[in-house]
């Protein structure tokens, strides 16, 4: 099967990003102080978002006038040139030594700076390292100031996205089928990374999840050599990676006769999880699209049966916020893009996982993936 038609991928606005990350410098490092004056980006996937450079080793010093990423000597051409081609403005420095690193960025920190850092990314020997000198001012643990702004989603990262959510859908229609062959789980898995590469996909998302018979009660299992058989549910969980960024996608499948337990388990989860759409919009708190879903699992009767949150959601990160789940505090706005995966685990049973990524609107949300929710894996249609 050939790739997917390249159509162009609508522009990011990457260049935007850092204001946006400005203007919370003054709530950054919680209520016991001014906020902070510059920002030390160590995490790979939010110097990625803010400056387009996609290299294993990088720090971005995001001060209220400059943007300075350092490197070392490997990416002395890529990151200009990743950079320049995602438009903005960022002074690239090399320097094949951490200490040397350490003084450019130093050097860039204006003086009596209350400098942030990232607590998430930063160990606890590098903190130690930047108290001391050469670095001025004083340090700030800050939490979630890239990734607050990375919540909402831009119209190119949501065709980012869209993208890897038609790759997945294609692979899914091509390989499905091939359960009624009987198939181990790791050949299903296999073929379906494969199938995602050849349409287009960069690459997977994490590792495809194949998970059939009594291995289906386990949310997270890892495909092995289980042959499918009749009477097998087979959830089927995967993603393919556009860009960067990734889709996320579970379907359900009974390639043979299955018990009339198992049946109303789907039926149970498929009412939940339209459900669940349903309640998504923006202004909805995440949890109430949880609750949605978990309460028509609880009056089914299996309520300690499904012990994962609703949803998470999705970007450059495969989970990130917001959280959809009991316990979560967010609440969704237009431009988030978040799943909606329910599902009810019986170890004599099986499992049963349905899972969309949506987009959210106004006045509702928009499915990203596609795939039809049938249960018996038909062959694609001509």
């Amino acid at each position: 099967m050939r790739a997917l038609p390249a159509a162009p991928l609508a522009p990011m606005d990457v260049a935007g990003r850092a204001d946006r990350v400005r203007a919370r410098f003054g709530e950054a490092g919680g209520d016991d102080g001014p906020g902070i004056d510059a920002l030390l980006v160590t995490d790979l996937t939010n110097v990625r978002y803010l400056t387009g450079f996609t290299g294993s080793a990088a720090r971005l010093l995001v001060t209220a006038d400059r943007l300075l990423l350092v490197t070392d000597g490997r990416y002395a051409v890529q990151a200009p040139d990743e950079v320049a081609a995602s438009g903005v403005d960022v002074a690239v420095e090399v320097a094949g030594t951490q200490a040397d690193q350490d003084a450019i960025l130093a050097g860039a920190v204006p003086p009596g700076a209350r400098l942030g850092l990232e607590a998430a990314s930063v160990t606890w020997a590098a903190q130690r390292r930047y108290a001391q000198d050469p670095w001025a001012g004083d340090l700030v643990p800050t939490t979630d100031v890239v990734e607050a702004v990375r919540l909402v989603k831009d119209a190119g990262e949501v065709d980012r996205l869209a993208r890897a959510a038609a790759i997945a859908d294609a692979a899914l229609a091509a390989i499905a089928p091939r359960l009624v062959d009987r198939p181990t789980e790791a050949e299903v898995g296999l073929a379906l990374d494969v199938e995602m590469r050849r349409l287009g996909a960069d690459g997977v998302s994490f590792e495809t999840i194949v998970a059939s018979g009594p291995n289906g009660a386990r949310p997270h299992h890892h495909p092995g050599p289980r042959t499918i058989t009749d009477g097998d549910l087979v959830v089927i969980d995967f993603g393919a990676l556009v860009d960067g960024y990734h889709s996320d996608m579970t379907r359900t499948f009974a390639p043979g006769g299955i018990s009339p337990t198992q049946e109303r388990m789907v039926q149970v989860v498929r009412d939940a999880q339209a459900a669940g759409v349903a309640a998504v919009r923006a202004g909805v708190e995440a949890r109430a699209v949880d609750a949605t879903c978990r309460d028509l699992i609880e009056a089914a009767g299996w309520g300690e049966a499904f012990g994962h949150g609703t949803g998470h959601g999705v970007g450059l990160v495969i989970h990130e916020e917001p959280r959809v789940s009991r316990t979560s505090t967010a609440r969704l706005a237009t431009g988030h893009v978040v799943t909606v995966e329910p599902g009810v685990y019986l170890p004599d049973h099986g499992g049963v996982r349905i899972e969309d990524t949506v987009v959210v609107t106004d006045d509702g949300c928009r499915p990203l993936t596609l795939a039809p929710k049938d249960l018996t894996p038909l062959a694609p249609t001509a």
